[in-house]
């Protein structure tokens, strides 16, 4: 008899041994992640992994601990990177536009876009990128809406942040929830 385990934060089906088998190489990615920090940290100094192991070891538990494992897809993270940086490109470019342009149009607003994405850390990521794009800046993360201070609240903010929501939907491999009807 195979017993199949749902995670419901991102909709996956794993049997006992997958699950086991995810948590240990996610665990080892992180052990590998902290060790190379050390390494670059120490020049590579042999005689510091005395301190180095333990601190790894620890790191790596408690990165367990306070940030659950997620599913990342390569692919997803591969096509966001350009998309970001062409985003915050442009982004830029128009904020300087205006800052040296007084007669373009800025309007300030604040602006709530209700969530598709799960809760956590998919949530946590979008707030996070849209508050590296200039003219946006995330002010709370609710329940049901991300509110967004937006630099010229007459653009059309909703498409902007759908865009991004289903970038950051794709790299975390996950599908995207129905809008919520809860506001705040």
């Amino acid at each position: 008899m195979i017993v199949r385990i749902v995670d419901r934060r991102q909709g996956l089906e794993l049997t006992p041994r997958e699950l086991v088998l995810f948590h240990l190489w996610n665990g080892c990615l992180r052990a590998v992640l902290f060790a190379l920090v050390w390494w670059i940290f120490t020049d590579g100094a042999m005689d510091s992994w005395w301190v180095g192991v333990p601190v790894i070891l620890f790191a790596t538990l408690v990165s367990k601990v306070l940030l659950p494992p997620y599913f990342w897809s390569l692919t997803g993270i591969i096509r966001f990177v350009p998309f970001f940086l062409w985003r915050s490109l442009y982004g830029g470019v128009d904020v300087a536009r205006r800052a040296l342009h007084p007669r373009l149009p800025i309007s300030p607003g604040l602006f709530c876009y209700p969530w598709r994405l799960p809760p956590g850390l998919p949530r946590i990521f979008m707030a996070n990128v849209v508050s590296l794009l200039p003219g946006t800046l995330s002010t709370q993360l609710g329940e049901h809406c991300l509110q967004v201070h937006v630099l010229d609240e007459r653009k059309d903010c909703l498409s902007e942040l759908e865009t991004v929501e289903q970038r950051v939907a794709v790299m975390f491999g996950i599908s995207l929830l129905p809008p919520s009807s809860g506001g705040e």
